[in-house]
């Protein structure tokens, strides 16, 4: 059976669009929507129902899902048995990222396990939310995934680095200037918040400490809130790796106390790791050991 109809169709599925699935897949809108027809076609059932902000499982879809995932996973570790009979000189490997990881990480780190095994191929799934990675490596759409810490139980994560949470002013702020940034002073400016889903450390930290900030926005873009404490309208928290991947000019501060975030490499619990998996999550704790200079403002 070919299994690029099921794969497209679990695209399909996990991006809730036809569009968005042949874009990430990098097909036409045509060549997406004709394949899971020819699916439904093939089994005489209903997988997906579209209405107008996309497509969603049908009933019987959502019965035959379980089925066409177990056959699309065991695909993958057949590929990746055969990759380890060639001395890992080929294979797929399917990878969760956002988006610090990406501008930061990535790019070296697969130009040099590419240089080493240079017949690796990458998927990579960026997502804004981190329980969003980690739910696709659990469900085993992704061979691995870099996330915040701590993770679910499903999950078996290695610790990364820690990335400060700083202060973001606008430069004309009085404080801009200030060694660090008080606390209680997010009850006086304008805060724009992150949607709790895309990052609940924030509220951990205003509940800890027992602050009620000023909030005035809610965005769910690290880069949009950049923007707007750039032009005045606010300050915001955000973490440094987020701000050095801008060129907005806004003044970062330390908190009064200290605070980090963690960021982990995760696999899935429970069973024995593919050789290529196992092999780039050590070459990914190599890496950032080997380039200490990718961990600047990190601690």
């Amino acid at each position: 059976m070919n299994t690029t109809k099921c794969h497209i169709f679990l695209k399909a599925v996990e991006l809730g669009s036809i569009t968005r699935a042949a874009e990430e897949m990098g097909y036409t809108q045509s060549a997406v929507s004709r394949s899971i027809a020819d699916l439904e076609r093939e089994w005489n059932v209903t997988l997906l129902t579209r209405n107008k902000d996309g497509v969603i499982l049908s009933a019987q879809g959502e019965s035959l899902l379980p089925h066409i995932q177990a056959l699309c996973n065991a695909e993958r570790t057949l590929e990746t048995q055969v990759s380890s009979l060639h001395g890992l000189n080929r294979g797929l490997l399917r990878v969760g990222t956002f988006t610090s990881v990406s501008i930061h990480w990535l790019p070296g780190i697969m130009k040099e396990f590419m240089d080493r095994y240079p017949g690796i191929q990458f998927e990579l799934v960026s997502k804004w939310e981190f329980r969003e990675v980690e739910e696709l490596v659990r469900r085993g759409h992704l061979d691995c995934g870099f996330l915040a810490l701590p993770t679910g139980e499903s999950l078996e994560a290695s610790f990364l680095r820690q990335d400060r949470l700083l202060a973001v002013l606008p430069c004309s702020h009085p404080l801009a200037d200030a060694p660090y940034y008080p606390l209680s002073r997010f009850t006086q400016d304008t805060f724009i918040l992150i949607q709790e889903q895309w990052d609940m450390e924030i509220t951990r930290i205003f509940q800890e400490e027992g602050v009620r900030p000023n909030i005035r926005y809610t965005l769910s873009d690290d880069f949009a809130i950049l923007a707007m404490v750039e032009q005045g309208l606010g300050v915001s928290i955000l973490s440094e790796m987020v701000i050095r991947s801008s060129s907005r000019q806004v003044a970062a501060l330390p908190l009064e106390r200290p605070r980090f975030r963690e960021i982990g490499f995760a696999v899935r619990r429970g069973e024995a790791l593919p050789p290529l998996t196992q092999r780039f999550r050590d070459f990914v704790l190599e890496w950032l050991t080997a380039h200490p200079a990718f961990a600047e403002g990190t601690k």
